[in-house]
């Protein structure tokens, strides 16, 4: 949003304007508000001149912490007011973050049909469909007719969505879907069984979320159902929630895969960021210290020839390159779904080939290096070879390492890094000054 609307949302909300401020209250986006708010001090002051409807939509794009932190500035009147107005998913994500006396004091703020809601969604594990769907939704019985079903759907209130009408039989399980233009364009004594659509597709509610993810991206759904194990009809997710999913997944595995906690974030702090990064440099130094003392092992050989010293870091730095790119490549595709035991093999192949031809272009032009240095063809071959061989090394351990961890049920993206890296420099090391010190007597 551009700072010129921002400000004139502000404006309005501290001039006490009645006929702007129904403006805002009746055109503004409740995110564009919170936008306009959200590093104000004074958010609540403001707020409060907002109907207790729209602070709940307000609240409802903000994050948890963020939600708690506001909630708390107004009366415990108006608390009940807007919590009660929020949505039960967003409630249960607010909850289910907070410390344990203060879920007391949520829960006592709640009335009876939203808290039994909330205590619905707070039964499912947070990152799977049940964990993320709301209860509110429209679903209408298959044996109904058009006139019922309308007069319904006219009462309804406080649902997620209405473009679509999910339809259940009497045991209340989903035997289809029907669309809200089926419904008003049908006469008005058909029943709802005879223009459902049977061919619905849904999530169970122990999936994960970022399965669910993947259903949506793959039918371009905007809702979806969640079902039990009785193909009994509890909730549903919408496209919204589905995106906020995509963007934490993506973030996560962007975190991992620079050895940070997915829960860092950048105005986090001081304490949070060292407890996030400490864990895996110390690991990071583990395997710099078995690079270090392969240099050590090799020390005369570099002590003879110093050129080495320069060569070999080349050498490490680009197949840690190389290695980090088929890690990211894998890592992605296995958060995607675009990997599985059938391409697994052919996918590794074609990697290893990329660092083979890869490893011959970049190897020659780090022989015409390391021959620039001393004058000597037969080094710059080893050069060239070692660079060869590496690349090969560290693309093959960027596919492999990844693929393993998935296997063995541990986040590939979390510890796929510092492993692939380590075996970068490792083999680096040996190949190169291995291959030298064979070769010493003909160097010196």
């Amino acid at each position: 949003m551009k700072q010129k609307h921002i400000d004139e949302i502000i404006k309005v909300l501290m001039n006490d304007d009645y006929n702007a401020l129904q403006e805002i209250i009746h055109h503004e986006h409740p995110a564009d508000i919170l936008e306009a708010l959200i590093d104000r001090s004074d958010a609540h002051d403001l707020l409060d001149k907002l109907p207790s409807e729209l602070v709940a939509e307000v609240l409802d794009e903000a994050d948890e912490e963020y939600q708690y932190e506001l909630l708390k500035q107004f009366s415990t009147q108006k608390q009940k007011e807007i919590i009660n107005l929020m949505s039960s998913d967003e409630i249960a994500d607010l909850i289910e973050e907070l410390e344990d006396n203060q879920k007391a004091d949520m829960f006592n703020l709640l009335n009876e049909e939203s808290r039994e809601d909330v205590e619905k969604l707070l039964k499912y594990d947070g990152e799977s469909a049940g964990g993320i769907m709301t209860t509110e939704f429209l679903a209408i019985f298959e044996d109904k007719t058009i006139k019922s079903s309308l007069k319904y759907i006219r009462n309804a209130e406080d649902v997620e969505t209405s473009f679509y009408i999910y339809v259940i039989d009497r045991n209340y399980r989903l035997t289809g879907v029907v669309s809200l233009r089926d419904i008003v364009t049908s006469e008005l004594d058909t029943k709802i069984a005879e223009i459902v659509n049977r061919n619905v597709k849904y999530v169970y509610y122990n999936e994960d979320q970022e399965e669910v993810s993947h259903t949506f991206e793959k039918y371009g759904f905007m809702v979806m159902p969640v079902v039990d194990d009785e193909l009994k009809l509890i909730g549903i997710i919408t496209v919204d929630d589905i995106l906020e999913v995509m963007v934490d997944e993506t973030t996560e595995d962007i975190h991992h895969l620079a050895g940070i906690n997915k829960e860092e974030k950048v105005d986090g702090s001081l304490f949070a960021s060292i407890k996030s990064r400490l864990p895996w440099l110390c690991v990071n130094l583990i395997t710099a210290s078995v690079s270090s003392s392969i240099i050590n092992m090799f020390s005369a050989t570099i002590a003879q020839i110093v050129a080495l010293s320069a060569v070999m870091t080349i050498i490490t730095g680009m197949g840690g390159n190389a290695g980090t790119q088929s890690l990211t490549l894998i890592v992605r595709g296995l958060s995607l779904g675009d990997i599985d035991r059938k391409n697994a093999r052919h996918i590794i192949l074609k990697e290893m080939g990329v660092g083979l031809f890869i490893g011959l272009i970049i190897g020659c032009f780090v022989s015409l290096l390391c021959y620039r240095y001393e004058q000597d063809i037969l080094l710059g071959v080893l050069a060239g070879i070692a660079m060869c061989l590496n690349m090969v090394c560290a693309v093959t351990a960027g596919c492999v390492v990844p693929l393993l961890l998935e296997k063995l049920k541990v986040d590939p993206a979390l510890a796929s890094g510092v492993f692939v890296t380590g075996v970068s420099d490792c083999l680096g090391f040996t190949l190169f000054l291995g291959l030298v010190t064979l070769a010493l007597p003909y160097l010196v």
